[in-house]
């Protein structure tokens, strides 16, 4: 680990009780509590200079953890070329803090997060669907769809959008009887 990791990891140590630090394979991660997000990121920003948010998605861990999703934020330093991860573990119908204010491309990211696991960022200034149409629901509850989710089924939802052609299936069902 360098001494900027080192100086990240004691200034958020001094204000953050509950959070921890890995570092691997020249990844630096702070897994931190959702209520303490915003005030991270803004540390972060104003402190170390974090002036590109490169990504935020979400990883789903449906019945494998306590809590089911893993929104993790990738932030990059240009004046230290510095990489540095952050995670934030939160229940299916939890929110999250919008970190638009902060970086207007988290924007897009939070939108795309928001589309393909149904996380909603809160006080995001245009939160709907990235790339699935705004009616992408399921034709039978009616309830959306968020097709990145573990309980999504592999071959998506009959007559909800056109499924792509499948001409293997006729051979798999040949090779049942």
């Amino acid at each position: 680990m360098n001494d900027f990791a080192i100086d990240i990891e004691k200034r958020v140590k001094g204000i953050f009780e509950e959070c921890e630090f890995s570092y691997f394979r020249d990844q630096f991660t702070i897994t931190i509590g959702k209520s303490d997000l915003l005030q991270l990121a803004e540390l972060l920003k104003a402190e170390f200079d974090f002036e590109q948010l490169v990504d935020v998605t979400a990883v789903d861990y449906l019945g494998k953890r306590d809590k089911r999703y893993n929104v993790v934020y990738f932030l990059y330093s240009l004046s230290n070329k510095f990489k540095l991860r952050i995670n934030v573990s939160i229940e299916e119908d939890e929110t999250l803090p919008s970190l638009t204010k902060l970086w207007e491309g988290a924007d897009w990211y939070e939108r795309e997060t928001y589309d393909m696991f149904g996380i909603i960022f809160e006080n995001h200034p245009d939160l709907r669907r990235f790339y699935m149409p705004e009616d992408f629901k399921d034709p039978k509850t009616g309830e959306p769809l968020y097709p990145l989710r573990k309980d999504f089924p592999l071959m998506g939802i009959e007559d909800s959008l056109p499924l792509p052609k499948f001409p293997e299936k006729a051979e798999i069902e040949k090779h049942k009887t």
